[in-house]
């Protein structure tokens, strides 16, 4: 069954990049510290309320269980905790008008799967596989570096059997500057041996990394990366989309599409390369989520480049329920405000805004990954 939408003329919303909801239910600080992409407490006498998603939270997820929007944190949580995790689950996916869900597996924890995360807002759920989680298992099962490339030859294009894209963290791992070409076998297998040799659970190798791109690659899947910003792992300025131009100039020709995902502050980066490579496209989830009240301003930046056939919806929600409800309204009330704007203004006509805004919502993304009507 695939949610209905809201009535705002939009087709149920392909999520194309997201992740599972935690099942148990939550602590004051353990719900306000997954309103941020920072690891450590908030400052003493601060919260991560206090914040554009947060605010988002509470203006868009209250009336979901029965509050009015705005209502104190404190109230809202207390509900929250009345109604149990699995029914705050179900409403507050429902209420977001998502039928389709790509979800990508990659992170550890007690996270619901595309299935379970699927049928609680009444949709359908598809797998994204992280190279980096396939890799680092590879390893652990291996004894020695052939074997692990060799797994790595067959894990890849057997998770491709069953996924409809991949996904890279190279950007927290190395960076995005990363080689153009694929290196030689004989780097390959010297790379491994080191990073076997040291016994590290974490894959950052940069020649590794590469590697595993061009086992991605060769599949066809889209190729999912992650761009700009994200927790303290990674270093902003290593994250810029516009460091993958070489990347990009050397697989413009294997009919792989580049999904460029999250992408703010470097947005502008991410439509040139979107507005240039056509096997290119940019992700407004993520950066719409947590700027809030911004967000018109944000997505009107992203549709200044980027051709309206390659820029996709996706709310990256983790953890919280809540981050699916914000993400989909967010999106949804700052699509609204900018093609108002222009329709408005005689920019655009009221047929075009209509065909762009169900394209952004949903077609982009069931033309890209293949999932064809209502799957």
């Amino acid at each position: 069954m695939v949610t209905p939408a809201p009535r705002d003329g939009l087709p149920p919303l392909v999520d194309h990049h997201c992740h599972g909801v935690l099942r148990h239910p939550l602590s004051a600080d353990e719900f306000a510290g997954l309103l941020t992409e920072s690891d450590r407490p908030a400052a003493p006498g601060t919260s991560y309320l206090d914040s554009q998603v947060g605010f988002a939270v509470r203006r868009w997820c209250p009336p979901v269980l029965g509050l009015p929007p705005h209502c104190p944190p404190a109230d809202y949580l207390a509900r929250r905790a009345a109604v149990g995790a699995d029914e705050a689950r179900r409403l507050l996916l429902t209420a977001a008008g998502i039928g389709t869900y790509l979800v990508d597996t990659g992170l550890p924890g007690p996270l619901t799967g595309p299935a379970e995360t699927a049928e609680s807002g009444g949709g359908t759920g598809h797998e994204i596989v992280r190279l980096e989680t396939l890799a680092e298992h590879a390893a652990r099962q291996a004894v020695d570096a052939e074997e692990f490339l060799d797994a790595l030859a067959r894990s890849v294009p057997g998770a491709a059997a069953h996924a409809v894209a991949f996904k890279t963290v190279a950007a927290y791992r190395h960076g995005l500057a990363l080689q153009a070409h694929p290196p030689g076998r004989d780097v390959v297998h010297a790379a491994a041996r080191a990073w076997l040799a040291a016994g590290e659970d974490r894959l950052t190798d940069p020649v590794l990394l590469r590697h595993l791109l061009e086992l991605a690659v060769a599949t066809g899947l889209p190729l999912q990366l992650h761009t700009g910003f994200g927790d303290p792992d990674l270093r902003l300025h290593h994250t810029d989309p516009a460091l993958l131009t070489d990347f990009v100039r050397a697989t413009a020709d294997t009919g792989t599409p580049l999904v460029l995902l999250h992408c703010y502050p470097y947005h502008r980066q991410a439509a040139y390369l979107a507005a240039v490579y056509p096997h290119v496209y940019a992700d407004v989830g993520l950066a719409l989520g947590h700027t809030g009240a911004r967000a018109a301003a944000v997505l009107a930046e992203f549709l200044e480049l980027t051709p309206f056939g390659k820029l996709l919806f996706s709310t990256d929600a983790y953890g919280l329920p809540e981050l699916y409800t914000v993400g989909s309204a967010v999106f949804r009330t700052a699509l609204r405000t900018v093609l108002d704007d222009w329709t408005h203004h005689g920019a655009w006509s009221y047929e075009d805004a209509a065909r762009v805004a169900a394209l952004i919502a949903a077609d982009n993304a069931r033309r890209l990954y293949g999932l064809g009507d209502g799957a």
